[in-house]
């Protein structure tokens, strides 16, 4: 699977999903904290579906990983 996230954006993706993620934990606890789950994992993994629908690409180099 190509990637389409650059490090800065895959970095941003990963620290937002963690802090929208913790509020399942603490905070007001609600069960829509779980949606932090979805730019967690696009940002370990490196691809994003709605980028490649919309074709943006914050990767450097086509293929480049």
């Amino acid at each position: 699977m190509p990637c389409n996230e650059g490090v800065i954006d895959r970095g941003l993706r990963v620290v937002a999903g963690l802090a929208i993620l913790s509020l399942a934990f603490v905070g007001p606890q609600t069960p829509w904290a779980w949606f932090g789950l979805v730019p967690l994992l696009t940002g370990l993994v490196g691809y994003c579906p709605a980028y490649a629908l919309l074709g943006i690409r914050t990767c450097p180099a086509p293929g480049a990983r």
